[in-house]
């Protein structure tokens, strides 16, 4: 676990970073906020939350959710290879129809691949996971319909030292799930949130 810094001042690398992020475009269907980052992964971090609105100030939105946070270690990690690491979680509701489709997890992550480098986003030591999730109700929730939703946890170290692009590639990707058209070119939404193969 990191020590806490003993310097409150960020490094110039990550306060240059941070205001990459706060200056970043990203969808207006998002209500986007900073949050307390966690702090025993990495010296420092930034971290944001971002609902599909409409949502209730508090509360995860029902028709989407993210959070994005960016962490910085001078001492660079094996695991990173770099000095930043980019951590990434999304999830959004989906028909039970569509949850069973066996391509979901895999559409869900080229969405991601597809988001990034729409903003022209660079990266390596990519990894992450796409979950589906059905749900059907017992007993005192049987009366409930059945239900679905697709989670996706990712991260990577970025090699460019804008953060925007990765920023705005995270937030393309969760309106996506939600089901909102892409803003970028070259990524089609299936008609329906339906995924698969013709």
């Amino acid at each position: 676990m990191p020590d806490s810094p003993a310097d409150p001042t960020p490094p110039a690398a990550f306060a240059a970073a941070v205001e990459s992020l706060r200056g970043a475009v990203l969808r207006t269907e998002l209500a986007v906020t900073e949050i307390t980052a966690p702090s025993q992964i990495a010296p420092w971090s930034f971290a944001l939350a971002a609902d599909v609105t409409p949502a209730r100030h508090g509360e995860d939105s029902d028709l989407g959710t993210g959070r994005f946070v960016l962490l910085y270690d001078p001492e660079v990690p094996d695991a990173w290879d770099s000095e930043f690491r980019i951590i990434c979680f999304a999830q959004a509701p989906l028909e039970p129809e569509i949850g069973v489709d066996p391509f979901l997890s895999e559409v869900t992550w080229s969405w991601l691949v597809d988001a990034l480098a729409g903003r022209g986003a660079t990266y390596d030591q990519v990894s992450g996971t796409a979950t589906r999730i059905l749900s059907t109700g017992f007993g005192e929730l049987a009366s409930q319909p059945d239900g679905a939703q697709i989670e996706l946890r990712a991260s990577w170290s970025p090699k460019d030292l804008s953060m925007a692009a990765h920023v705005e590639g995270w937030s393309e990707l969760v309106c996506m799930l939600a089901g909102l058209p892409p803003a970028i070119e070259g990524v089609t939404l299936l008609s329906a949130r339906k995924v698969g193969r013709e």
